[in-house]
């Protein structure tokens, strides 16, 4: 018996002609709206679709949902307006190519990166379970995540343009700081206490969280290949 064809429903000839609209409006408020109402939903479960039928869980977040949500910020971002219809191009298909082929490169990018350092959580099990301690200097993972926060947040004007940016990485990393007095410090309360703090939308959270991490990483690994960390 032949199996039976994945619906693409929720991505119709009415989401293409709202993402024309979306196009052609300079309104911003108005654009707004239609993402909203119209086009949010349908890049979602394109991303989603594509992640699970393709597999693609190599990622850098803790959660396949948060990797959804840097799919659509991408397309919003960087691709929605670059489509013209006028040249007969489809939008299901030109958006599944661009997510397609944007999720092999982050895949394989992030396949290279955790075979490489690991999760955080496997860092912190690693160093913590063998010695309690992550360099010669005798920092434990806690205490390198304190100097960490420190110097990203003295980089937050260089890191991000947008106010609206800095404020959300302002907030992530308060709660970093204030992390002790947490519970369940895990990704998901990270997001609810941020959206709280912010009242900022899943995309733009998950661009700054995507942002701090690279910049964490980027320390941990001057740190690991040296005798000392490199703070400048």
């Amino acid at each position: 018996m032949a199996r039976k064809k994945s619906s693409n429903n929720y991505f119709t000839k009415e989401t293409e002609e709202y993402i024309v609209k979306y196009n052609l409006s300079e309104n911003q408020e108005y654009r707004n709206g239609i993402f909203t109402a119209h086009i949010y939903h349908p890049f979602y479960k394109l991303a989603e679709n594509i992640i699970h039928t393709f597999k693609f869980y190599y990622t850098d977040v803790d959660q396949i949902e948060d990797l959804k949500h840097e799919v659509v910020s991408m397309l919003l971002e960087e691709k929605i307006m670059k489509f013209d219809s006028t040249h007969g191009a489809k939008a299901y298909s030109y958006f599944g190519t661009i997510v397609k082929r944007w999720l092999i490169n982050y895949n394989n990018k992030n396949y290279k990166k955790l075979k490489r350092i690991g999760s955080f959580e496997e860092m912190e099990e690693s160093y913590e379970s063998r010695t309690g301690k992550i360099d010669s200097a005798g920092l434990t993972l806690k205490q390198f995540l304190d100097i960490w926060v420190d110097k990203a947040d003295s980089e937050i004007e260089s890191m991000f343009v947008k106010d609206s940016e800095r404020k959300i990485a302002d907030a992530i990393l308060t709660v970093f700081k204030k992390r002790y007095d947490i519970d369940m410090f895990k990704k998901k309360a990270l997001y609810i206490y941020v959206r709280e703090m912010t009242d900022c939308e899943t995309p733009h959270l998950t661009k700054v969280v995507s942002v701090l991490k690279e910049n964490y990483y980027k320390l941990y690994r001057d740190y690991d290949e040296s005798e000392r960390l490199k703070i400048t």
